[in-house]
């Protein structure tokens, strides 16, 4: 795949384009990823937008689960240069409704001009994108088929669908940080391992922000296990009419999210401090999501993701006292700890500690069996974050 000579140099108007449309389709990554080392940037900013384009294609409510399926593998066939990119964005485009956003719509469109971008990576960075892809189509599809308002079925479920999307983005991140700074590769199996923690806490996040969005689509990402123990039905909440024991099991969950911030605070002190845009980017992220939480936590009784959204005077204040703080491990943790100094703090299961193997380590195997699980009755009751 992608026979071409490593350090190529992108066409101009190939990394132009990457440069325009990345606001257009996320102002969060548009913020942060200018953040990065100049040699990270261009393929972060990449990986970014073929990840949205995965996510466009699962986030579109015509497509029946099984063609989100058809269409997932196409596109990692386009990608990887199995099939011809041009006629896949030619044929799915069109199908697109108006759910899907114009800038959404104009980047699966392009997709050819971003895998010029694409093909001039070395070897690490290709593989390292090609494997997140395609753990990312993979799993969005599987749970797509089963997911429904009933929520996933534990909250091993919950993290497992989080690896899919966000954990694996962690992973791919990792190995793009230590082909840019060899001196880490000693700290491999670390890095990994906390990196996954990182995606969890901010998909765990963005779906406790989400969930009356969510549910309005038809699906719930929440863990059923977790609001039963607590007298909770998921398929019976309504926006605006949580009870205590609902408020009981968020309290729960929010302390998970926080939980897994802890460990991507620790992931990014791993990084030597004269990479403080590496840090800047990781650092920001994870405020954003500490600010979320705790908005949540003050307003249980939310009813939709505006009223928990975090200020632009947050935003701006989290962005300067991350600049000052940055290089120095022991403001950062200050920071971080004062920040969330009133969130709940919930115990992690005991595999989140074990050490990772690659291929068998929590959460990339699976511990249930999709099949098995109760299938929505409407196939458009499929919709991803």
């Amino acid at each position: 795949m992608f026979e071409v000579k490593q350090a190529a140099v992108a066409p101009s108007h190939a990394s132009a384009y990457q440069d325009e449309i990345l606001p257009k389709v996320s102002r969060t990554f548009a913020l942060t990823i200018p953040q990065l080392p100049l040699a990270l940037r261009g393929v972060v900013a990449n990986a970014y937008l073929l990840c949205r384009i995965a996510d466009t294609i699962e986030d579109e409510p015509v497509f029946s689960a099984q063609q989100k399926g058809q269409y997932e593998t196409a596109f990692v066939d386009a990608v990887t240069g199995r099939s011809d990119a041009q006629r896949f964005a030619a044929d799915i485009t069109p199908k697109l409704s108006p759910a899907t956003s114009d800038s959404e719509r104009e980047l699966l469109s392009r997709l050819p001009l971003v895998l010029e971008v694409t093909r001039t990576f070395n070897g690490t960075q290709r593989a390292a994108i090609v494997e997140c892809l395609t753990i990312m189509s993979q799993g969005m599809h599987d749970f797509q088929r089963v997911v429904g308002l009933h929520g996933l079925p534990t909250q091993r479920d919950m993290d497992r669908y989080c690896y899919c999307v966000a954990g694996v983005v962690g992973e791919m991140l990792t190995k793009l940080l230590i082909d840019f700074e060899p001196e880490l590769a000693p700290r491999h199996a670390t890095l990994m391992r906390l990196a996954i923690s990182f995606g969890q806490g901010l998909q765990m996040t963005n779906i406790l922000k989400d969930q009356w969005e969510d549910r309005s689509h038809g699906v719930c990402w929440l863990p059923q296990d977790v609001f039963a123990r607590h007298g909770v039905q998921l398929q019976e909440l309504r926006a605006g009419q949580q009870d205590v024991n609902y408020a009981k099991a968020m309290i729960e969950l929010i302390g998970i999210a926080h939980a897994h911030l802890c460990r991507a605070v620790e992931y990014t002190l791993i990084v030597p401090a004269r990479h403080a845009g590496f840090r800047r980017f990781c650092l920001w992220s994870i405020g954003l999501a500490v600010l979320t939480l705790r908005n949540l936590q003050d307003r249980l009784d939310f009813a939709s993701g505006s009223e928990v959204k975090v200020s632009r005077t947050a935003v701006a204040q989290t962005i300067s006292l991350t600049r000052l703080t940055d290089k120095y491990d022991p403001a950062v943790r200050w920071l971080f700890a004062a920040a969330a100094r009133k969130l709940p703090l919930t115990p992690l299961a005991p595999e989140w500690g074990e050490p990772r193997q690659t291929g068998h380590a929590w959460p990339r195997r699976r511990t249930t069996h999709l099949d098995e699980l109760p299938h929505p009755r409407n196939a458009k009751d499929a919709h991803t974050l």
